[in-house]
């Protein structure tokens, strides 16, 4: 099965600080921890840094707009 990037609707924005663990190609390129923030470099794509896989531990996708708070492997940046 290919592989389909999906989109925040226009105009949709992910107000809750991102977990620690959640990485993007956009932060090695713009060097911003907030994936959110980069734009449009990098792909888009995410990871989780504690399983370096798109799949988290608590076994849910990775992505900007579900790494926040209530997700039982989530911590803050700060």
């Amino acid at each position: 099965m290919p592989y389909q990037r999906h989109e925040l609707p226009e105009g949709l924005q992910v107000l809750q600080s991102p977990c620690r663990h959640l990485l993007s190609k956009g932060m090695y390129i713009t060097g911003q921890r907030d994936p959110s923030q980069d734009g449009r470099a990098g792909d888009g794509n995410c990871w989780c840094g504690k399983t370096q896989h798109a799949v988290g531990p608590d076994q849910q996708m990775v992505a900007r707009a579900r790494c926040v708070p209530g997700r039982t492997c989530y911590e803050p940046l700060v």
